[in-house]
This record gives C-alpha cells, structure tokens and sequence, in this order.
C-alpha cells in the first residue's frame, strides 16, 4: 500500500494543476494549421463573406463564421449604439430589428442573416432630421438614468408598438419584459411608451 504524505499530495495537485494551464496542443489538419470548430460549425480563423444590409446600406464584410450580428455592429462597423450588456441574450440591450422584427443581436449569427435588413438605433431618424417619437418621448418622459439599456429599450418599444402590443400598461410592461434597466426607470420607459404610441396613432 502506498503511503500518503502531505508532501507527495501538495505535490500531485501542482502537478495536476500544471496539465491544466498548459493544454495539449491543436491537432494540425492538411494544411499544417491547426483548427478548432466554432459554434456555426466553421473553423476559428476562417473568413466568410457576409453581405449586412445595415439602416439601408449594404456592407460587404469578412468575417469569422461563428461573429454575432451584435460584435459585427460594433466592431466591424463602428456602430455602437447597440450595446453589449449580458451577452448571452437575457438583458436586451443589444436588441436590434431583423426584417422589422425586434431581435437580440447577441444570439443571432451575422453569417445566417446575409442579405437580410438590419435597423439600429442609428438608423431610426436621419442624422439632420428630427427624432424619432419613440426616441423624443424617452427624453420628454425622461425614461433613463445611465441610459445604457436605452438603444435596447427603444428598439424593442419601437416594434411593440409596431405590433400592436401596447394597448395597457400592463401590456407594455410584459412586451418590454425582455428588456431590462438596471436603473429601474420602469415607470417613466410605460409612460415613454405611451407618448410615442400616442404620436403613432395621430399620424
């Protein structure tokens, strides 16, 4: 039987922690590189080309296949009105629309939205014209404090109207659940939402 010391155990747990910070290396594929398969099923490193149609333009972009609609906004376009809060689809910050349709752009694979359009919170309003009613009515209702979920909240208001979802105040706050404010400007984003929805049916 071996016999157990606490030096042969302190030093079979450095050991083991030496393994874990230094990983077997990649295994080389054909071409020497080693590769390492990605969520999309692509391989890290490999580029795709990806044609976003983003506020009414279209850009022709390079990408990794496994990049969000979210990092491509802010990283490949400079278009940081869409913010990165929890980044795994539970916060709505990143909340942008696809099609019309209010998506969480953290979750959603730039590759699988190719050709598809894309609206941001800088695409609402042109950039010489007036606000949008959603946007003024945050700002007259004062609906935000730090303000960083607010592109987010806009976006996914913006479409609840557009759905018809907004008919109570109970509505609006279940429609907009999804889109958390840490802040807890509750009250004053149902009330913004009001406003807007208010303009929308005048027009």
């Amino acid at each position: 039987m071996t016999n157990l010391t606490r030096r042969s155990v302190i030093t079979a747990g450095a050991a083991m922690a030496g393994v874990a910070l230094h990983p077997a290396p990649l295994i080389a594929g054909d071409d020497g590189v080693g590769a390492v398969r990605g969520a999309a099923g692509g391989t890290a490193g490999s580029k795709t080309r990806v044609q976003l149609m983003v506020n009414g333009r279209a850009h022709q972009l390079q990408l990794d296949g496994r990049t969000t609609v979210l990092d491509a906004l802010r990283e490949h376009l400079g278009l940081t009105g869409t913010k990165k809060g929890c980044d795994q689809g539970q916060c709505g910050a990143c909340t942008v629309h696809l099609g019309g349709e209010r998506v969480l752009s953290c979750l959603t694979l730039a590759v699988a939205v190719h050709g598809r359009r894309i609206d941001t919170i800088e695409g609402l309003s042109p950039p010489d014209g007036p606000l949008h009613p959603m946007q003024q009515a945050f700002i007259d209702q004062d609906a935000f404090q730090c303000g960083y979920c607010t592109p987010g909240q806009i976006m996914s208001a913006v479409a609840a109207v557009r759905e018809g979802q907004v008919g109570t105040d109970d509505e609006i706050r279940e429609t907009l659940s999804g889109n958390l404010c840490r802040c807890a400007a509750y009250p004053k984003i149902v009330a913004a939402v009001k406003q807007a929805r208010g303009r929308s049916e005048r027009t």
